[in-house]
């Protein structure tokens, strides 16, 4: 008598679409293939699967990430014209990725040495193939390696010699053959398509696979408009300082103001920066500010701990302002706690510390900025001054972000209207939204905290589906208050392919001239 297995072994080896926990793996692979200074960071991952999630891909072996696939949709010309692959990749966030394109880009296949013997490679091709078919795409492009020019590069000064040699069969090159084994069709060369790749010297074979099975109307897939909700509501807090006699009275103010934002059913809800500044009031004499900012570190604990309760019991994502905070170091960040709904909790540095918070409390900036993911999708946070600053803007939503949450703290209308006309800058050069959260009131016994002025708002790209003046809402100069807009997600993405502008999509990614 025989017996069968009641239940089938898992595959040890397995292809399945690459997840936002899996970044920090595919990373790891991604230094191993290329070294420590190459390879993709945990943020350009985000963003490519933020960006176009069927895209990305990883080969799993015994539960091991041992390989990946990058892919994305762009526009027909643009594929089949000279580039670079920093150009057309956006510098590997993916963030070129057009809906509308009739071409699948492979940005990358990268398996770790010790498995490449599992013909991973090619089961990347193979579902690279099925996707684009069922897409209804015209075909793939990509620029290949060429790891054996430099050996010959005496003999062929010109990598198209190279190249053409490699294709009447002369000598073999083991990437190029592989490609034309898999039915790609070399265009030509791209020149300065990578620099660093020295053995390609810089090069790249311009690959092209045609789709046998193209439709004449593209298939549908899986879309930011599909993983995103319609309407995203979001609340900001304009919270007034004042003197509080226990840490449960300032931890009783911030519930109120969460209990009001889930009541009128808002899924964030914002403080702002440095507002646990209030518990130094607690204080019975003026500390040194040095001191005063190691007072409030000593609060952190008992803030994370209070805030992500009330996110989960009140079920509302909540962006905790700033606060600072002592690192392993000894140092003093200023630091955004982000508590979702789920229980989860992430934190983002502030960069860039005011000359005030230097010269006063002797913060530090931070390092790093990266996407949140959310139940809305992936958020991004910039700290007051921070948002002063382009690149950290575009580092975000090149990661996906689309709602980019702004706690600040400024003392008077000057310094108030940098932080707002920045704002609305980052709003309209990155087609998102960008929510403001101010304090206003006083702190008498408190240094560096004495006078303060906000105008909160929340603000959109100007186009025609959103308010006539970039301004979704806003609330009254120096007035405790919360303001609540409505924000579209669908009208974003939209605005962001086919806006009267499209300042995200119409970026010039090319190197400058020499």
């Amino acid at each position: 008598m025989t017996t069968e297995k009641l239940y089938p072994e898992k595959p040890k080896l397995v292809i399945r679409k690459a997840e936002l926990t899996d970044a920090r793996s595919i990373a790891a692979l991604s230094r191993k293939v290329y070294g420590k200074d190459g390879g993709y960071t945990p943020e350009e991952l985000r963003g490519q699967i933020n960006n176009f999630a069927d895209g990305q891909l990883v080969a799993e072996y015994e539960g091991k990430i041992v390989g990946h696939c990058a892919t994305f949709q762009i526009a027909e010309k643009t594929a089949f014209a000279a580039h670079s692959w920093s150009e057309i990749t956006g510098g590997g966030f993916a963030s070129r990725h057009d809906p509308d394109g009739e071409i699948l880009y492979g940005m990358e296949v990268s398996v770790d040495p010790d498995y490449r013997r599992l013909r991973i490679g090619l089961r990347f091709y193979k579902v690279r193939r099925e996707l684009c078919q069922h897409l209804g795409l015209k075909g793939i492009v990509f620029g290949g390696r060429l790891p054996g020019y430099s050996r010959r590069k005496r003999a062929f000064p010109d990598p198209a010699d190279y190249l053409a040699a490699v294709v009447e069969k002369e000598f073999r090159d083991p990437v190029i053959n592989f490609q034309l084994n898999q039915g790609f069709v070399p265009l030509g060369i791209l020149s300065d398509y990578m620099p660093s790749d020295k053995a390609s010297g810089g090069s790249a074979v311009h690959m092209f696979w045609e789709n046998p099975l193209q439709a004449e109307a593209k298939l549908s897939t899986q879309t930011p408009h599909d993983r995103l909700p319609q309407s995203v509501r979001v609340a900001t807090v304009q919270f007034q300082m004042r003197k509080i006699a226990s840490p449960s009275e300032f931890e009783e103010q911030v519930e109120y103001f969460v209990d009001v934002a889930a009541d009128y059913g808002a899924d964030f809800v914002t403080f702002p920066e440095l507002f646990t500044l209030q518990l130094l009031s607690l204080e019975e004499k003026k500390l040194e500010p040095a001191k005063a900012i190691e007072k409030i570190a000593e609060y952190t604990e008992r803030f994370v701990e209070v805030m992500e309760k009330l996110a989960v019991s009140y079920h509302i994502n909540i962006i905790g302002g700033s606060h600072p905070t002592r690192m392993e170091s000894g140092d003093i960040r200023n630091i955004s706690y982000v508590f979702l709904r789920s229980g989860a909790v992430y934190t983002q540095d502030k960069l860039h510390p005011t000359p005030s918070e230097v010269r006063w409390w002797n913060i530090k900036g931070g390092y790093g900025a990266e996407a949140i993911p959310t139940d809305c999708g992936p958020i991004g946070v910039m700290i007051c001054y921070d948002s002063e600053f382009p690149e950290m803007a575009r580092h975000l939503v090149d990661q996906g972000a689309m709602i980019l949450f702004v706690p600040f703290c400024t003392d008077e209308r000057r310094g108030y209207l940098r932080v707002r006309y920045c704002c609305q800058a980052r709003a309209v050069e990155n087609q998102c939204y960008v929510v403001m959260s101010g304090v206003v009131g006083n702190l008498p016994n408190v240094e560096n905290m004495d006078i303060h002025y906000a105008e909160s708002a929340i603000l959109t790209p100007s186009d025609f589906p959103f308010a006539r003046d970039g301004v979704a809402a806003d609330t009254a100069p120096n007035t405790e208050t919360v303001a609540f807009a409505d924000l579209s997600m669908s009208s974003l993405l939209t605005s962001r392919q086919s806006g009267a502008v499209q300042n995200l999509k119409d970026r010039r990614f090319e190197s400058a001239p020499r």
